[in-house]
């Protein structure tokens, strides 16, 4: 079952406002996913998952009444729809029919067969990554790696009328290394997919991931401990999104605006960031992970520029917080599953291209950071402050990437940070790895970006000498 029927769901959102209400929605989700985990050469996992279920939603003010099923019968998409009904209820009676007309979505997916492919695909995928990891240096010592083949069928009918249906696929490869000389121990971590079909690994190989998460791990066996003291830093591109993502992008998502809990709240029209600052968030993106041709409220994915030459011009909007803002939604409302609320989260979101050249960037600092990747940190929403680990760094010495160092963070505030970006690089992508965002309990995955950028100066924490 793809979608339901389309008179049962204009019963099912009557139902959920015969007690009043400013909307409702509901949110039919079935879900498909295919997994295999590899380890010490073998299949160690496999399995298939369905989820399956619709949540009703009923919007009276700043209050949601939601209730969800995963039995599909008439009968009990109804309770649902009263239970929402009576959480949200007003007093306003309205027994009318919702009259809904199907809207299209748009093409942002590689095609996909509805159809896992057979086992042995997924097995052989593994098993390649698995060889070209070990073959790349005899110190890789342990490699884990995992395929998942996901395809959600969504569909969202809103009492506004708009019923709407989106397929979306999702697949990841991800491979783990551990390298080991003596008694130092390493890893390494490269993921890749995005909204596409399993046929991506031809272009994107299984040996060039292994190979690649190989090479991260070898070269932090030979690393220095890194520097500590503030200098400059040089944010590599496209993993180096992560940065933006979580110091900058958490903080322009509505919600925490609306209620006045981030730093960014009540200054759009403000300067927020050095004017080479450009932040975008796209939702519209052929292919990549944090793609949605429609949002989890049935709109449309849309190109959101929320910081212009460091000038602050709005925030990610869903449906509920636009409306108590005043503005429209940004198509930014997206929920883990059918048993959650939608919330406003970013999608794909990077800072696109400047004028300088990497060489020139690195060029211009005597002594300082590069930071290629990161792998994990913590950020304080309401204040902006941020701790990251760095996954991989260099030294810069003399205007050049020198010696690999180990043991970095990078400590600072967000919007601090933006007004000391002075360089901007011309080499702008997006990373393809395996990004899932956390926020209130519920995890979607997103697309981060950004080129080669230069901070003045950041506070890096480690245990050698600055």
């Amino acid at each position: 079952m793809t979608a339901l029927d389309p008179a049962l769901l204009s019963r099912v959102l009557a139902r959920a406002l015969r007690r009043g209400g400013d909307f409702a929605d509901v949110f039919f989700e079935n879900r498909l996913t295919q997994a295999f985990k590899l380890q010490d050469g073998l299949i160690r996992d496999a399995s298939s998952t369905v989820i399956r279920g619709a949540g009703v939603r009923v919007v009276v003010g700043q209050r949601a009444g939601f209730a969800y099923s995963d039995d599909l019968d008439e009968a009990a998409l109804l309770r649902a729809a009263e239970a929402a009904s009576l959480i949200a209820r007003d007093g306003r009676a309205h027994d009318a029919a919702v009259d809904l007309a199907p809207v299209r979505a748009p093409a942002l997916y590689r095609e996909h067969a509805g159809e896992p492919a057979d086992s042995a695909r997924y097995v052989e995928l593994l098993g390649r990554a698995d060889v070209a990891a070990r073959a790349f240096d005899p110190r890789v010592v342990a490699v884990n790696a995992f395929v998942t083949d996901e395809l959600q069928d969504v569909q969202i009918a809103s009492s506004d009328g708009r019923v709407v249906t989106d397929r979306r696929p999702l697949v990841l490869l991800g491979v783990q290394v551990v390298a080991r000389d003596g008694a130092q121990r390493e890893n390494g971590y490269i993921g890749d997919g995005g909204r596409t079909n399993i046929a991506v690994f031809d272009t994107v190989t299984p040996e060039s991931l292994g190979r690649e998460a190989a090479r991260i791990a070898t070269v932090k066996l030979g690393a220095r401990e890194a520097p500590a003291g503030e200098m400059p830093v040089v944010i590599g591109p496209g993993g180096g999104g992560v940065l933006l993502h979580e110091a900058v992008g958490h903080g322009l998502e509505a919600d925490f605006n609306r209620k006045g809990t981030s730093l960014y709240a009540g200054r759009v029209g403000e300067r927020v960031a050095s004017d080479l600052v450009t932040v975008v968030d796209d939702g519209d993106l052929p292919g990549e992970r944090g793609t949605i041709a429609v949002d989890d409220e049935g709109t449309p994915g849309a190109h959101k520029v929320l910081v212009e030459n460091g000038i602050l011009r709005g925030y990610m909007q869903d449906r509920l917080n636009a409306r108590l803002m005043g503005v429209a939604s940004t198509g930014s409302g997206r929920r883990e599953s059918y048993r959650a609320l939608p919330q406003p989260r970013m999608c794909n979101t990077f800072m696109p291209a400047g004028d300088s050249s990497p060489d020139e960037i690195v060029g211009s600092i005597e002594r300082g950071l590069f930071a290629t990747s990161f792998s994990g940190g913590q950020v304080e929403i309401s204040k902006g402050d941020f701790v990251f680990m760095i996954a991989e760094g260099y030294l810069i010495e003399g205007g050049k990437i020198t010696a690999p160092v180990r043991g970095a963070t990078l400590i600072g505030n967000g919007p601090d940070a933006m007004t000391k970006v002075v360089m901007v690089g011309h080499d702008a992508r997006l990373s393809h790895r395996s990004y899932t965002c956390g926020k209130g309990g519920q995890r979607v995955p997103v697309g981060v970006g950004i080129p080669t950028v230069k901070l003045s100066s950041c506070t890096v924490g480690g245990t050698g000498r600055g």
